[in-house]
């Protein structure tokens, strides 16, 4: 198949029809696949040579702390309904009335 000639906005049209819902990025990687930039391939032993753990450099020199903390179920369950990094957003949160407070 010539991907060149791939008519981005129909075929992203037809996936989102399929899919019943819009779906984030699917024009970005549909028209990199169309210059024909597509994602690494991972094969066993490209899994293998890398190693287990983290990649070198992915961990920052200040590491979080992690505490306990006793909160209202409500207040648990709509941070929690905000969706995945509720928890960054809390600290981000705590930051930033620490630093109006000028503790921080």
């Amino acid at each position: 198949m010539n991907l060149k000639k791939l008519n981005v906005e129909k075929i992203a049209k037809a996936i989102e029809a399929d899919a019943g819902e819009s779906l984030e990025g699917l024009r970005d990687s549909l028209k990199q696949a169309k210059a024909g930039v597509f994602a690494e391939t991972h094969t066993p032993q490209k899994i293998a040579d890398r190693g287990r753990g983290r990649p070198t450099g992915s961990v920052k020199a200040a590491t979080k702390e992690p505490v306990k903390i006793r909160l209202d179920a409500d207040v648990v369950a709509a941070l929690r309904a905000t969706g995945d990094g509720w928890q960054t957003r809390i600290n981000d949160t705590l930051r930033a009335s620490l630093h109006l407070a000028g503790r921080v």
